[in-house]
């Protein structure tokens, strides 16, 4: 005889199953997928951690940052070079319209000033053959504008040194000579744009009156027959006494015995 066993109730959940069921039996999840199992316990993923090397503020950002960086460090060289360009030929073009201003007697003194004191024949000439070289021309600079000169459009002498002294003619660069880099050489090229600039611009008047100093080594304010006598003498000129004599006679308007300063430069303005 079976013996009918009587079970007590099971005591209420204190929880939620969130379990629901649907019209068609089975359990609807807080997921809203239906499954007879799952219960109504959420999970929240933890915030999504942003890789510095990824999206929008990683790589990508930074690779993009970099290359524009990178676009605009070459933009600025190449404008730089553009502009270093521009301003070479500008120069260039000023240094020929320069040499093409002179008469090519002029460029002829120019050209036998710089042989003439580019003593080791290197196509170089250094601080005092630079001096002396304009001073041979005409213009007698200060020690500050040689600098000057030599700071704009100089080289290092010891860039040069060893390319020089093997072009130079045997012989010429047996003198000791200091190659140190404070030690700053000027090309043949770059004389001539000097000197050139220098001839163009000068008034010739000055020139004129300089000239007549050259005559008038004793400041009397004329040229007499003795002046005229001693510069033919040192140009190598055989004139007669009376032909000295005919020139001072010529012009000495005034009948002072000599050339004075107004009269000369009436002569040579012509």
């Amino acid at each position: 005889m079976a013996t009918s066993t009587t079970h007590q109730p099971f005591p209420s959940r204190p929880y939620t199953s969130g379990l629901g069921r649907t019209a068609g039996g089975q359990q609807q999840t807080a997921f809203g997928a239906n499954t007879p199992y799952n219960t109504q316990t959420t999970f929240n993923a933890p915030p999504q951690q942003q890789n510095p090397g990824y999206g929008p503020s990683g790589v990508g950002a930074a690779g993009g940052a970099g290359a524009t960086t990178q676009q605009q460090r070459e933009a600025q060289r190449l404008e730089r070079d553009r502009q270093e360009r521009v301003e070479r030929e500008r120069r260039e073009a000023e240094e020929r319209g320069a040499l093409d201003a002179l008469s090519e007697e002029q460029r002829e003194e120019v050209n036998e000033a710089f042989s003439l004191f580019d003593l080791d024949k290197d196509a170089h000439i250094d601080y005092h053959e630079l001096k002396v070289a304009l001073k041979a021309l005409g213009f007698d600079l200060p020690k500050s504008d040689i600098l000057a000169l030599l700071q704009s459009h100089g080289v290092p002498a010891s860039s040069l040194n060893n390319n020089t002294r093997n072009q130079a003619p045997p012989g010429t660069n047996d003198r000791p000579t200091f190659v140190g880099p404070s030690r700053l050489l000027l090309s043949r090229q770059a004389f001539q744009h000097i000197a050139a600039q220098r001839i163009s611009s000068r008034d010739p008047q000055e020139e004129i009156l300089r000239a007549f100093e050259l005559f008038d080594t004793d400041n009397k304010g004329r040229i007499d027959v003795q002046d005229l006598r001693r510069v033919a003498r040192e140009l190598g000129e055989g004139l007669q006494e009376e032909e000295l004599q005919a020139m001072i006679d010529e012009f000495d308007i005034r009948g002072e015995g000599g050339i004075d300063r107004d009269a000369f430069v009436g002569i040579c303005m012509g």
